[in-house]
């Protein structure tokens, strides 16, 4: 892949096998709080939830560089915009 420029020159192959537990741990949360509520009645809702749970997530692990983790007014307004809905 290299030699046909698919693949960057300098990328290395890394033969490890728990370099996925990062994501596993950081999606844990979700799981946690969606179990309860696997009763959804359509996809629609389901997907509007999850991403609901997600965005609260990243909001508070500071990974939204609009809005300050300690900032209630922000975090509100912000998540309002997401989703379109007054807050």
């Amino acid at each position: 892949m290299k030699q046909s420029e698919e693949l960057w020159r300098f990328a290395k192959l890394r033969q490890v096998k728990v370099l996925n537990n990062i994501v596993e741990q950081d999606h844990r949360r979700i799981k946690q709080l969606v179990r309860p509520g696997l009763g959804f009645k359509s996809f629609m809702t389901a997907s509007r939830t999850i991403a609901g749970y997600e965005i609260m997530v990243m909001v508070r692990k500071g990974q939204v560089a609009r809005v300050p983790a300690n900032d209630m007014r922000a975090q509100s307004d912000f998540i309002a915009a997401v989703f379109s809905a007054a807050a």
